[in-house]
C-alpha cells in the first residue's frame, strides 16, 4: 500500500508545495526554504516525509545536498488509480453484454 504514504504525503498543502517547486529543477533546503512560510528545519522534516513516500530523492552535490522529484511514489499511485480505471472499464463491459443479451432475448421473443 505504499499508495497510501503518497496520499497522505501530498495531503499537506506545503509539502505539495515543495514537491511543484521540484518540477522547475532540483533545489537544496535552503532554496525550498525561501520559497516556503515555514523554518528551514520545517522543510527539511517535509522533504524526509515525501522521500520516505517515494516522491523525492537527495543527490549530493559538491557541499550541498539537492532534492529532486522521483518518480517510483507516483508510480505505486498510477498503479493504484489505474486499477479503479480497469475496474470500472470492466464492469461498463459487463453492463453493456448484459444489456446487449437482454436486447436480443426481447427482439427473439417478439419475432
Amino acid at each position: 500500500m505504499a499508495y497510501a504514504a503518497v496520499f497522505s504525503a501530498l495531503a499537506d498543502p506545503t509539502r505539495r508545495h515543495i514537491f511543484e517547486a521540484l518540477r522547475e529543477r532540483p533545489k537544496s533546503v535552503g532554496e525550498l526554504a525561501k520559497e516556503q512560510p515555514v523554518s528551514r528545519p520545517a522543510v527539511s522534516q517535509h522533504l524526509r516525509v515525501l522521500e520516505a513516500a517515494k516522491l523525492v530523492s537527495v543527490e549530493p552535490r559538491g557541499n550541498r545536498r539537492l532534492y529532486l522529484i522521483k518518480c517510483d511514489g507516483l508510480d505505486d499511485l498510477r498503479q493504484y488509480l489505474e486499477s479503479f480505471w480497469s475496474d470500472a472499464l470492466s464492469a461498463y463491459g459487463a453492463e453493456i453484454a448484459r444489456r446487449m443479451k437482454k436486447k436480443q432475448k426481447a427482439r427473439s421473443h417478439d419475432k
